[in-house]
């Protein structure tokens, strides 16, 4: 990663789509603009990057696929240009915060009862989550609910100064802390202390990071990668993985799904792994159908494609 990003220029860099020069704008309208162009000028400026970004527009086409198989032209255009214009909704309401814009989300939480059992173990938690609208509403939940904070596991961005301004913003919804992962052998040890105080953690399982160890699996009918990090911990520290996917449903408003945990015996041999690995992939693949039986789209914030990827506040309202 730290190769790719010296070899690319740093003006070209801030100048790419997801460099410092567009990430800066975006953040800028987000804190000054008038409240209703917060709201709804960010769909029509996704659409807009959609078709004037083939390259990025070709590879959510691809993952898309992946997801959910092919489907007619007509059908593919109004998928990619819901996933644009999502994410840059999503962008902009992480980037208002601490403005004038800013406000907590109103989170509704499916299956809490079985989040706040596990949560009550004291051994800590981890979270499989995926690059799904709205996954950093689970740190202001956590800190108004139980006082908790979640370290969120990231890869690192191309341009750096993109992802601080991202980790800033996030870090301002509250609850939330961000840790990068890269080729240092010590960047595990903040993630053991926090599981070993009953703290949580998120790792975002859709995506295996240049170098980083992986299991395979089956994802969405074919051959996949699961990160081996979230089943080394577990098994290092007793943790359970939980998987929680989150889905946006409007301005500010997202839904949390909580699904059965995975445990991971400090015991485990190498096939057992394997196994938790697929259940993980398995709870992925369920989320994405069950997004697709909801309203024919795939909501997220896209899909990166690899050969080892894979394919303030309102009153919370609580399902159970």
């Amino acid at each position: 990663m730290l190769a790719r990003q010296l070899a690319t220029p740093p003006f070209e860099m801030h100048l790419a789509l997801d460099g410092m020069f567009w990430r800066r704008l975006a953040y800028l309208g987000a804190h000054r603009a008038p409240a209703w162009f917060v709201r709804l000028a960010p769909p029509v400026i996704g659409a807009v990057i959609a078709i004037a970004a083939p390259q990025a527009r070709r590879k959510i086409v691809q993952e898309l696929e992946r997801a959910r198989g092919p489907v007619s032209a007509w059908r593919s255009a109004i998928d990619v240009t819901h996933t644009f214009a999502n994410f840059a909704s999503c962008l902009t309401e992480v980037l208002s915060s601490g403005s004038k814009n800013g406000q907590a989300p109103e989170v509704v939480v499916h299956g809490r009862p079985q989040l706040q059992a596990l949560l009550a173990l004291g051994r800590g938690v981890i979270f499989a989550t995926a690059h799904t609208a709205g996954w950093e509403t689970m740190g202001p939940f956590l800190a108004r609910e139980h006082a908790l904070r979640v370290m969120m596991v990231m890869g690192r961005e191309r341009d750096p100064s993109a992802s601080e301004l991202n980790d800033s913003s996030r870090r301002a919804q509250g609850g939330l802390d961000i840790v990068h992962v890269g080729d240092n052998p010590l960047a595990s040890l903040p993630l053991l202390r926090q599981l070993r105080d009953g703290g949580v953690i998120a790792m975002q399982i859709d995506r295996v990071p240049d170098g980083m160890s992986a299991r395979p699996v089956r994802l969405f009918g074919r051959p996949g990668a699961i990160p081996e990090g979230p089943l080394r911990l577990a098994q290092l520290t007793g943790a359970p993985i939980i998987p929680v996917f989150s889905r946006r449903t409007g301005h500010r408003r997202y839904a949390v799904h909580v699904r059965e945990p995975v445990m991971v015996s400090r015991h485990a041999d190498e096939n057992e792994i394997t196994a938790a690995a697929q259940r993980l992939a398995d709870a992925l693949g369920d989320a994405r159908e069950r997004e697709q039986c909801r309203d024919g789209r795939l909501p997220a914030a896209g899909f990166e494609s690899r050969q080892k990827r894979l394919g303030k506040a309102r009153p919370l309202r609580q399902l159970p």
